[in-house]
């Protein structure tokens, strides 16, 4: 480990975490004319076209095996926007992303055996019960169901992410996963936006977003993964919901009740003090 790396990957993960907030936040004010599902694709797929210049991975050679943990890791990688995308056309940015970190408190959780680890699930199970639990209207069961949906896919694509980036060098296992998650998107795509898909608007548009919530953070994200250990890259990611709060008021201009603020303070304490049990091999992966 290079601990004189240390600082520098702090300041990579904080540049990633918001970056990609603001991503989800100007995403979602697509949702009016490309639905979660076009919105979704979109990103991914120029996301994936960028990596896939940046990177040129080489298929030609690989095993079947290698090729297999790409393609998982990519479906992965599309479900769980999918999924989140859902549930911010439901419910406030923060609280969507609050319920989708018991992806990464699983996982944590899953590599520690020590008694204090049933605190951090009671914390992270009252503050998600705190959240479903509020007003909002029908829509916000969905959307709570979604966010959960989304923390299930996190969970393994923190597990598949290790994997991959075992198998491939640098970001080329990344770029295959993104094209093969952009792939499996079309449906969902062409189902929520249709013809708006071909609008040169939302293709512009689409390509900085991509740039902002997918290439940009996972390539810092995985960059600090090498730099930092992997317990300090979970705490670090526990700010998420926070700043994620943070966005949904200044880009969507969506405020929170105080159990809210209670429950995401509940939640990111709870991520946080199971990354610091957990076995380092056990935690961090970059999130969607």
């Amino acid at each position: 480990m290079n601990r004189g790396g240390v600082p520098v990957a702090v300041g990579l993960v904080v540049v990633a975490v918001t970056s990609l907030q603001f991503g989800a936040g100007f995403a979602a004010t697509l949702f009016d004319d490309l639905g979660p599902g076009g919105a979704a694709f979109v990103r991914l797929a120029v996301a994936a076209v960028v990596l896939l210049v940046a990177w040129r991975p080489r298929v030609r050679g690989r095993s079947r095996e290698a090729l297999t943990t790409a393609g998982l890791f990519g479906l992965t990688l599309g479900a769980m926007n999918v999924f989140i995308y859902e549930s911010f056309d439901r419910i406030p940015l923060g609280i969507a992303v609050t319920i989708e970190f018991v992806g990464p408190l699983g996982v944590a959780v899953l590599g520690s055996r020590r008694p204090r680890d049933g605190l951090w699930v009671v914390l992270a199970a009252t503050g998600i019960v705190l959240l479903a639990d509020g007003g909002g209207g029908t829509g916000r069961p969905l959307g709570v169901v979604y966010a959960l949906l989304a923390g299930v896919m996190w969970f393994t694509y923190i597990l598949l992410s290790a994997r991959t980036g075992r198998v491939f060098p640098s970001g080329s296992g990344l770029a295959i996963g993104m094209a093969v998650g952009a792939v499996a998107l079309i449906p969902f795509g062409v189902a929520g936006g249709g013809s708006e898909l071909l609008d040169i608007r939302w293709l512009a548009t689409g390509a900085g977003l991509a740039v902002l919530s997918s290439a940009v953070p996972y390539s810092l994200e995985l960059e600090a993964l090498r730099r930092l250990p992997q317990h300090v890259f979970g705490i670090l990611m526990s700010m998420e919901p926070a700043v994620a709060a943070l966005v949904g008021f200044l880009v969507l201009g969506q405020d929170l009740r105080l159990p809210d603020v209670v429950a995401i303070a509940l939640v990111a304490c709870a991520c946080a003090g199971a990354s610091l049990s957990a076995r380092p091999a056990a935690v961090a992966a970059p999130e969607a």
